[in-house]
C-alpha cells in the first residue's frame, strides 16, 4: 500500500475566508456565530447560525477570488464554498500548473450532506408561484451534490477519480478517508478531499430545529450556544462552509519538494444500526471507527496526543465520550480533546474535513484549539482535558479526528506528523 501526505490545505469558515484567518481566529477563542442574516428569522424558533462573513467584513470571504461570476449565479453556495477552497488547496500545494499526464492522475473526493437546499427550496417557490417553465435550467446541476467534485474537475482539467460522498455529517471524514485509499490503491496520484455544505436558509433551519437538533434558547446569545461538553447545551448551532484538501502520494510528494503536513494513517468507518438519528446509546458505532483507525495505522492509544470530538452540543456528547475514554483507556491523561464546533457551529457535511484541517494545522504550531463556552462541564468529563475556552500549547504528534452523522454513520481519521 501507498503512503499518503497532506500537501495542500483550503478553508471557507465562519471564521474566515481562507486557512490563517479561520486558523488564528479559533486559536484566539472567537466566535463565529451570530444572529441570523441571510433571512428574516422572525418566526422562526432558532434565530441563529455561523454564517460565513460578506467579503467587506473584516474575517469575510470573497467568492470573485476564484469562481467566475456566472457559475455563482447558476449554483448554490456550498459549491461556491467548494471551488474556493479546493482553489486554495490546489494553489497551497503548488499544484495550479500541471501536465496532462498528472491531471489524468488527479481526482476529487467532495461531498455534502445535505447540498443545495437553498436552490431546491427557492425554485419549488417559483414552480409554485410561477409555473414550470420559470424554473431556472441551472436548476439540477446547481444543486447537486457531486457538481463540486464535477466543476473543480472542470476548471482544472483533472481525468481522475470523480467521486462524492453522502454520509451526512460524517462526509467530510468519509471523502478524505476514502481519497486516501484511492491513492493507497494507485487509482491515483493526488486528489482533493473534503466537503462543503451551506444550508442557512428558511427550510433547513425550520427542519432542524423541529427535529429539535437546534439550540433555540440563545437566540439572545449566540456566541453562547454551542457549548459541548456543558450541562447547559441544547443543540446544536448550524455553521456553513467547506474543508478541502490535497492528498498525495508520498514519493511523489517528496521528489517535487511539497511541504508535507501531516500523513494519513487510519481510517475507520462503520454502522450504529440503531436509530435514524440518535447514536447507539453505548458508544457501540463510535468505537468501533475508532478502534478500526487506530489498528489501521498501527497506533497506540497512547500515541494520540489530540482528539478533535464531533461534540455537537447535544445528548449525543456524553456518548462520544464514554466511547473516547474507552478507547484511549489509560492513556486517556495524555491526551487532549476539544470541539472546534463551539466556536464555527455544525457544518454538517463540511465538518469532517474543516476539523481535520484544524487538526492538522494543531500539528503543524504545536496548539491545541480550545471548546468554547464549557462553563459548567457535564458529568463524566472529569480528568478529560477538554480544553476549555483557551487554546493550549502541547505536543502534538498523533490526531484523532471522529465525525458521526444520521442513520448511524460514523468515521474516525488518524493523521500524525512526519
Amino acid at each position: 500500500m501507498r503512503r499518503v501526505v497532506v500537501t495542500g490545505l483550503g478553508l471557507v469558515t465562519p471564521l474566515g475566508g481562507d486557512v490563517e484567518t479561520s486558523w488564528a481566529n479559533l486559536i484566539a477563542g472567537k466566535s463565529g456565530a451570530g444572529p441570523i442574516t441571510r433571512f428574516d428569522p422572525a418566526d422562526q424558533k432558532c434565530k441563529i447560525a455561523c454564517e460565513v462573513k460578506p467579503a467587506d467584513h473584516d474575517w469575510g470571504f470573497d467568492p470573485d477570488k476564484r469562481v467566475d461570476g456566472k457559475i455563482q449565479r447558476q449554483v448554490d453556495p456550498f459549491i461556491v464554498y467548494g471551488i474556493d477552497a479546493a482553489g486554495q488547496a490546489l494553489e497551497d500545494a503548488g499544484l495550479t500548473e500541471m501536465s496532462d499526464e498528472e491531471k489524468r492522475r488527479t481526482g476529487c473526493s467532495i461531498g455534502a450532506g445535505i447540498g443545495g437546499l437553498p436552490g431546491i427550496e427557492k425554485e419549488s417557490i417559483v414552480l409554485h408561484e410561477r409555473g414550470p417553465g420559470r424554473v431556472s435550467p441551472h436548476f439540477v446541476h446547481g444543486r447537486l451534490i457531486n457538481l463540486v467534485t464535477g466543476q473543480v474537475q472542470i476548471k482544472y482539467g483533472f481525468m481522475g477519480p470523480n467521486h462524492a460522498v453522502v454520509t451526512a455529517c460524517s462526509t467530510g471524514a468519509h471523502s478524505i478517508g476514502d481519497a486516501a485509499r484511492m491513492i493507497a490503491l494507485d487509482d491515483a496520484d493526488v486528489m482533493l478531499a473534503g466537503g462543503a455544505e451551506s444550508t442557512i436558509n428558511p427550510l433547513g433551519v425550520a427542519g432542524f430545529a423541529q427535529a429539535r437538533a437546534l439550540n433555540t434558547s440563545y437566540n439572545d446569545r449566540p456566541e453562547q450556544a454551542s457549548r459541548p461538553y456543558d450541562k447547559d447545551r441544547e443543540g446544536f448551532v448550524m455553521g456553513e462552509g467547506a474543508g478541502i484538501v490535497v492528498l498525495e502520494e508520498y514519493e511523489r510528494a517528496k521528489v517535487r519538494g511539497a511541504t508535507i503536513y501531516a500523513e494519513v494513517v487510519g481510517y475507520g468507518l462503520s454502522g450504529d444500526a440503531y436509530h435514524v438519528t440518535a447514536p447507539h446509546p453505548d458508544g457501540a458505532g463510535a468505537q468501533l471507527a475508532m478502534e478500526m483507525a487506530l489498528t489501521k495505522a498501527g497506533l497506540s492509544a497512547g500515541d494520540i496526543d489530540y482528539v478533535n470530538a464531533h461534540g455537537t452540543s447535544t445528548m449525543a456528547d456524553t456518548i462520544e465520550l464514554a466511547a473516547v475514554k474507552r478507547v484511549l483507556g489509560n492513556d486517556l491523561g495524555g491526551a487532549s480533546m476539544s470541539s472546534t464546533k463551539s466556536a464555527i457551529g455544525h457544518l454538517l457535511g463540511g465538518a469532517g474535513a474543516v476539523e481535520a484541517i484544524f487538526c492538522i494545522l494543531a500539528m503543524r504550531d504545536q496548539i491545541v484549539p480550545p471548546t468554547l463556552n464549557l462553563d459548567n462541564p457535564d458529568e463524566g468529563t472529569e480528568g478529560v482535558d477538554l480544553v476549555p475556552h483557551a487554546a493550549k500549547k502541547r505536543e502534538v504528534r498523533a490526531v484523532l479526528n471522529n465525525s458521526f452523522g444520521f442513520g448511524g454513520t460514523n468515521a474516525s481519521l488518524i493523521m500524525k506528523a512526519l
